[in-house]
């Protein structure tokens, strides 16, 4: 089955919230597994501030591509 070359590839955009905090909870969990972090307490701020900065990360995206 020969594919259409003329018809343009469909795409979607990239949800960066989702990709970000997707990335931060795999980091955190080999942290864990790996014992380099073992204190709770420090935990919780790395969190915060990450899905903190992926939604920034998200908004900013959705400013700019709104232009």
């Amino acid at each position: 089955m020969a594919r259409d070359l003329d018809r343009p590839r469909r795409s979607h955009r990239t949800d960066w919230m989702a990709l970000l905090s997707g990335i931060l909870f795999i980091v955190l969990g080999i942290l864990v597994l790996t014992d380099s972090i073992t204190d709770p307490l420090v935990m919780l701020p790395i969190t915060v501030v990450g899905l903190g900065f992926a939604g920034l990360v998200a908004i900013l995206t959705k400013v700019i591509r709104s232009k």
